[in-house]
């Protein structure tokens, strides 16, 4: 996996091009970008890698299912619909891996057998976020659909393609969709606060949590949005605020630790987050540091709304306490951005996510409309 410089890449432009190192203030007036695209001309996955931001927009070019799975563990990309596009992708090729040697007789269970397996090891990577199981399974199915009707395995990876295609369109329009819906929440005038990173950055589209805010903007609202950095890895800070400018919309980036300081002073009129896993009672599982904003929105009369596309909710799981939490290096605590802060050795503990009661969410935006309380008969319904 190396960076590259493609000019297919969609409204990058030069920047992409050219690699080049930019800055907010660079990058500010332009449009939402895009995290993960196949590229069809050389037949490769490609994304930014994330890693990276704000300092420099680096694209990757991505050719096996290994290269996928470290991308995802490693953060290059991230955010639940995204990476849920990425391992669809990433079954895709790992299925022509599977034919590399050329041999179209090869037994179909056995290459349904590697597929599982595939499957299983991406799965393996984040394991909080239920779009990326969502979306493998859909792959699965798809080549189960393939083989069970006689097809020949030789056009398997064409098929698995062609279901990824349709899972990064129906993202696209999903966050289309909770942009529409989420922006008659946002009056002209109105001060909002966000969390970690829920923009295009996040998913196939032009984001979710960070939907409404672009398409209020866009609509001429006069907005004005609090961005939490996110701790330990700041992607508010070095992707929100990045998103966030380019697209010029106003905002203020603070510290996790000032958001009760600015909601006790007024003014915030909503809290908007992403969600990586929501259970049947409405329970949120999202970056850590949620259920934090959750309580203090409550104390402070504050509606927080959560954006999420379907394929985020878990029917499966009756409640919160069944989100698995991902459990990630100390050194995200220890440095930051390669800096190290904390004495070596010191025993630390990172949660990526945490979860929030239901109670404390006023509401859960999808693209098939707005769920309030009771959440268990809304989520169920659709």
């Amino acid at each position: 996996m190396k960076p590259v410089s493609d000019k297919t890449a969609p409204h990058f432009g030069e920047m992409a091009a050219k690699e080049a190192k930019t800055t907010l203030a660079e990058s500010s007036a332009a449009g939402p970008v895009s995290a993960v695209w196949w590229d069809t001309g050389a037949d490769r996955l490609t994304m930014i890698d994330q890693t990276m931001l704000p300092a420099r927009l680096t694209v990757l070019q991505l050719r096996t299912v290994d290269q996928v799975a470290e991308a995802i563990r490693s953060l290059r990309v991230r955010g639940a619909p995204a990476i849920g596009v990425a391992a669809a992708y990433g079954m895709a090729l790992g299925a022509r891996e599977q034919l590399s040697g050329g041999d179209p007789e090869v037994d179909p269970d056995t290459m349904l057998l590697g597929l599982q397996a595939l499957a299983a090891s991406l799965r393996s990577t984040r394991p909080t976020a239920v779009n990326l199981a969502w979306a493998l399974e859909r792959v699965l199915a798809a080549a189960e659909r393939h083989l069970e009707s006689g097809n020949m395995v030789a056009d398997l990876p064409a098929c698995l393609l062609e279901e990824a295609h349709r899972i990064c369109a129906e993202d696209k329009a999903a966050c289309d969709a909770m942009g529409e819906i989420g922006a008659d929440l946002i009056k002209d005038g109105d001060i909002v606060l966000t969390h970690c990173n829920a923009g295009a950055l996040a998913t196939a589209g032009i984001g979710t949590a960070l939907a409404p805010i672009f398409v209020a903007w866009s609509a001429g609202r006069r907005i004005h949005v609090f961005v939490d950095e996110t701790r330990p890895v700041l992607q508010g800070a070095r992707i929100t605020a990045w998103e966030l400018a380019r697209a010029g919309v106003p905002l203020t980036l603070i510290t996790d630790n000032m958001a009760a300081h600015f909601m006790r002073r007024g003014g915030i009129a909503a809290v908007f987050v992403g969600a990586d896993r929501i259970a049947a009672n409405g329970d949120v599982a999202n970056k850590i540091g949620t259920y934090g904003l959750g309580v203090l929105a409550h104390e402070h009369g504050i509606p927080l709304y959560v954006v999420a596309p379907r394929s985020t909710i878990d029917l499966s799981l009756s409640d919160g306490d069944a989100i698995p939490i991902e459990e990630r290096s100390p050194d995200e605590v220890t440095s930051v951005l390669g800096t190290q802060i904390a004495p070596i050795g010191v025993r630390v503990a990172n949660p990526a996510f945490d979860v929030t009661p239901s109670r404390y969410v006023a509401a859960i935006i999808t693209e098939a409309g707005i769920i309030r309380p009771p959440f268990e008969v809304g989520l169920a319904a659709l």
